[in-house]
């Protein structure tokens, strides 16, 4: 055979005989191959499911909440939007039986003063609380006993708390005393853990690196503390308040017999009752039907469509609120760097 045939023999040999034979082979032993080729269909399967059954639920659970709004809207929004802004800008003063007059201009009042109080007294103590046990504590006895407390006073009842404060005023200043700082002593019982809790989670989330990079620069621990992690945690911190804040502003029970119930404006919280919009709501819907005797401009149920109107405004007033300690909390937090 000469030289010519031995190369193009060779050549041949060495090429490819088809186009399947170029793509490579998995070998038989990998080990990241599916054992069963079905293997990838059951999952595609089960991911399915599981996407499905997780749309399930979280239509399940926003069922009650879509549901009181529009029950609460179309109930309340009748009386509050007819007569805006006359509702929301006279009180109950004057007005009895099924008058169509009267509004909620006092609860409002009440409400805001009697929140910011409570908020005033367990925003500083749950913030430097949750501090303390966060950056200073750490696992020691008197961190863990703080701890424990907490949770314990979070599952106190409501009438309890105010039960304390009404102990406590009537010890302090005169038996029978009722007055807005009475509700919101009450109202801050509630409202201390909830705080502590919410704000040590949030110091939690800040990284250690960020901590140890600025005590590495020479800075004192209370300063780094202030300037990064407090301004790092401030949109959460002010998540976790405005949580404590939505869990006692709805609060009935404690104010019946610590502020108590008025049908006028009362701005002095320490001198004179105060009427709450849950309070309000609670009293103009327990009066029930008023007996009109026909003619005039009676409305049988006046108190009822007020007592909506008050759920409805409540609502809204927490929206708000919630809006503005957002919009704070985005400009107080550090800015990153574009």
């Amino acid at each position: 055979m000469s030289d010519t045939s031995r190369a193009r023999s060779s050549s041949s040999a060495l090429a490819p005989s088809s186009s399947s034979d170029a793509r490579p082979q998995a070998p038989k032993n990998n080990p990241f191959a599916p054992a069963d080729p079905g293997l990838n269909r059951r999952r595609a399967i089960k991911d399915k499911i599981s996407t499905v059954v997780v749309s399930i639920c979280f239509i399940l659970a926003m069922i009650p909440l879509v549901s009181l709004l529009w029950i609460t809207v179309a109930r309340g929004g009748a009386r509050l939007l007819r007569d805006f802004p006359y509702f929301v800008a006279v009180s109950m003063k004057g007005v009895s039986g099924g008058m169509d007059a009267g509004g909620i201009y006092h609860a409002i009042i009440g409400t805001l003063i009697i929140t910011a109080l409570a908020t005033l007294i367990s925003a500083p103590i749950g913030l430097f609380t949750a501090v303390y046990v966060t950056e200073y504590g750490g696992n020691n006895k008197l961190a863990r006993a703080i701890m424990f407390f907490v949770d314990v006073m979070t599952g106190v009842p409501s009438i309890v708390a105010g039960l304390f404060a009404l102990s406590a005023f009537a010890l302090l200043v005169k038996p029978g005393y009722q007055a807005g700082i009475v509700g919101a002593v009450a109202l801050s019982v509630l409202m201390i853990p909830t705080v502590v809790r919410g704000c040590q989670e949030m110091l939690l989330l800040v990284p250690q690196e960020l901590r140890e990079a600025a005590l590495a620069l020479g800075v004192p621990k209370w300063r780094v503390i202030l300037k990064v992690v407090l301004r790092t945690a401030a949109g959460g911190i002010t998540t976790s308040i405005m949580l404590a804040i939505a869990r006692i502003i709805g609060e009935t029970a404690p104010l019946l017999f610590t502020a108590g119930l008025v049908n006028w404006i009362n701005f002095d919280p320490f001198k004179g009752q105060m009427t709450t919009l849950p309070v309000y709501a609670y009293r103009q819907y327990s009066q029930g039907l008023v007996p009109c005797k026909g003619g005039g401009t009676c409305i049988a149920d006046i108190n009822y469509q007020r007592a909506w109107a008050a759920a409805l405004a409540l609502i809204i007033l927490v929206m708000a609120l919630n809006i503005i300690a957002r919009a704070i909390a985005t400009a107080v937090a550090p800015k990153g760097r574009n």
